[in-house]
Parts: C-alpha cells; sequence; structure tokens
C-alpha cells in the first residue's frame, strides 16, 4: 500500500490516513467527490475563517500550540478588516494585559508561545505596548547569563532542531520591539549553534544528534523558525546574509522532496515510503510563501511548490477543523523506524490546526 494523497474511487475521493509504508496499513477516509469540490474552491480568507471558528478558543498556557492560532487571528484581523478575530485575542489575554499572570517560560514550547505577546506588542501604543515587551523579554532574555553575556543555545533546547523556532523568532522580535540589537547576536550565535548540532551536510535537519532522521516537523521547525526571524531582521546586522543563504539553502534542500502526487512533504522528508504530513506541509509551505513574497526565493522556482502544498492543505481540512495526518508530539527519538512509527492523528487537532490557520493566514498578508 502506498500512502498518496487522493485517489477516485468511484464517485469518492480517497484520502490514504494513518501509518503508511512501514508494515502498518491504513484506513481510508472516502471524501465525497462534491466535497472534494467545494474544499478545493474555497479562498484563503474562508480556510482560515472555518480554521478559526475551531482552534484558538483558550489560552491556559503560554505555548507555541495555544498561541500560535491567536497570532494567525490577530493577522486575520489585520489582513481582512474584520475586528472580531482581533477583539477575541484580546479577551483570552485580559488576564495577561491586567498583570495578574506574568509567565516565565519553563520551556522551549512557552518561550514560542510568547510571540503572542510580541505581535501584541506590535499592535500597541504607550503604556500598553511597554507592557506587552516586558513580557516578551521574559522568554528572550532568558538566552543571557547573569553577566548579561549570551548562553551559546537558548535555555530548554534540548538538542532537538525545534529549537530553531522555539527561539529565534521571539529573539528577533524582541530586538525589533526593543532596538536592542544584542537580540539580534544572541540569536545568531543560538541559530549557528543549532546548525552544528542538528544541520545535515545536505541541508536538511536531522531531528537532533541521536539519530540522522529527518523528521517532517524537524524541518517544519527550522523553516519556520528562520522566516519568521528574518522578517524581524535588520538587513545590516552581520549575520543578515548568512542568516539568508542558510534560508535559501534549506529551501532548496526541502523542494525535491515534496510528493509530486501528494503535494505534502512526508513525515520523514527524504523516506517517501513514509505518510504524508500535515503539519510540516503548512510549515514548509508558509517558509516558501513568505520567502517568495519578501524577495528571498525566485517565484517562478518556488511558486509551484507552494501551490501544490495549498491544495493539499485545502485537500486534508474540512469546514469543521478535521485534518488528515497531523504527526502526534513527538520528541527526541533513537531510530528512523521511531519516526516511521509515531502515530498519525486524524480529525481535529490543536498543533496541525495551529500551523493550517497559519498557514492560510500567510495567503491574505500583502506582498
Amino acid at each position: 500500500m502506498q500512502c498518496r494523497g487522493s485517489t477516485m474511487a468511484g464517485t469518492a475521493v480517497v484520502l490514504w490516513a494513518s501509518i503508511c509504508g512501514v508494515g502498518q496499513a491504513a484506513e481510508p477516509l472516502p471524501i465525497p467527490e462534491a466535497e472534494l469540490r467545494q474544499r478545493l474552491a474555497r479562498t484563503p480568507r474562508q480556510v482560515a475563517e472555518q480554521l478559526a471558528g475551531v482552534y484558538g478558543k483558550k489560552l491556559d498556557a503560554v505555548a507555541y500550540i495555544p498561541a500560535l492560532p491567536l497570532v494567525a487571528k490577530l493577522q486575520l484581523s489585520d489582513w481582512t478588516g474584520e475586528p472580531k478575530y482581533a477583539a477575541e485575542v484580546r479577551q483570552l489575554v485580559a488576564p495577561y494585559r491586567r498583570g495578574d499572570k506574568m509567565p516565565v517560560p519553563k520551556s522551549g514550547s512557552e518561550q514560542a508561545g510568547h510571540l503572542l505577546f510580541a505581535e501584541l506588542a506590535r499592535r500597541s501604543e504607550g503604556e500598553e505596548r511597554q507592557h506587552w515587551i516586558k513580557l516578551s523579554r521574559l522568554a528572550a532574555d532568558q538566552i543571557f547569563g547573569p553577566d548579561g553575556q549570551a548562553h551559546p543555545l537558548m535555555p530548554f533546547h534540548n538538542e532537538m532542531s525545534d529549537a530553531v523556532f522555539m527561539a529565534g523568532p521571539i529573539l528577533a522580535a524582541t530586538g525589533k520591539l526593543t532596538g536592542e540589537r544584542r537580540y539580534f547576536d544572541a540569536a545568531a550565535t543560538h541559530f549557528a549553534s543549532m546548525r552544528r548540532l542538528c544541520l545535515r551536510s545536505d541541508g536538511l535537519y536531522r531531528h537532533s544528534p541521536w539519530c540522522e532522521a529527518a523528521w517532517g516537523r524537524g524541518n517544519g521547525f527550522p523553516a519556520l523558525g528562520l522566516a519568521f526571524a528574518l522578517s524581524d531582521w535588520p538587513k545590516d546586522h552581520p549575520a543578515w546574509q548568512e542568516l539568508l543563504a542558510e534560508f535559501q539553502k534549506h529551501m532548496g534542500a526541502l523542494k525535491p522532496h515534496q510528493d509530486a502526487t501528494t503535494g505534502c512533504w512526508h513525515q520523514v522528508i527524504d523516506r517517501p515510503e513514509s505518510y504524508d504530513e500535515y503539519s510540516c506541509t503548512c510549515m514548509i509551505g508558509l517558509a516558501m510563501l513568505r520567502g517568495i513574497r519578501r524577495g528571498w526565493l525566485k517565484r517562478d522556482e518556488f511558486q509551484p511548490c507552494v501551490d501544490r502544498a495549498w491544495r493539499a492543505v485545502k485537500e486534508r481540512t474540512s469546514a469543521d477543523g478535521q485534518l488528515v495526518n497531523v504527526c502526534t508530539g513527538t520528541g527526541k527519538q533513537k531510530t528512523l523506524e521511531d519516526y516511521f512509527k509515531r502515530p498519525a492523528i486524524n480529525g481535529r487537532d490543536s498543533r496541525g490546526g495551529a500551523m493550517g490557520l497559519l498557514f492560510a493566514t500567510e495567503w491574505l498578508a500583502p506582498e
């Protein structure tokens, strides 16, 4: 059995879900052809609004999974002129605005969650802006030791390629908000340390030094992390050209591994027998789309990849937020086989929903 996206089966389209190619049978998810046409006909705004109706409904902890859909909702209001999404976010963050909660990160996930505060700072003025910047600093300042010197890596990094995203963007965002270049200097050092730990010679990222496997989301995180950080990075900083080149190299390394049939990237990027994976497809597609629009990537080379990824995501996203093949949470794995066997979630999933919403919203951003 192959894991190959959609195939016609009478009047239905079948999306193969769960784990394929490693001796475990997948259950087909039949989608009526009429519904598939409806999914594919949706505009990015329609997909974004449908996902926004399901995801980003609470903020019990400031971690990346609950925070990122709120970031996307702020952008959705910015780019559609519809204020209700931003109003929903401001209601959820009210305890943090009042100072009832001052969350000090205890993990990389929580550091990345503070991107929400940076996004709120961008949209605020005066005392409120300073308050959100103060919360952003709670994460970004963790890279500095008691002597004010930056650590080679952000604390809580755990040697996983995830940390390119968990730490890099919040450092860059805080640097832009404050005008303090020390945050960019620290971010550049962190990125360099992560490359030494996890970047393979072929331009893909191993998930950790434990194993050479190029896990799907383990490449989605570096793609998204550099795209976000570069968006805030000053072009006169000494590391700008190096980071831009690293981003371009990574996108170039990912490009040939996109499945020509499904439009997805796989659970293990360079192993097409692994299942096609939703969240990394969103993350890589978003990074490429931003790269094209910011002039970092050549449109004629990468736009077809983005278009195929977007079609795949629309196919795999129902109007009520049901998703196909979102890899479950994954820490360090010891073998390639371990990554093959990570379960795929089918249905509603907060991690996948966050990435799908970000990808959909990115299409609405001005060129």
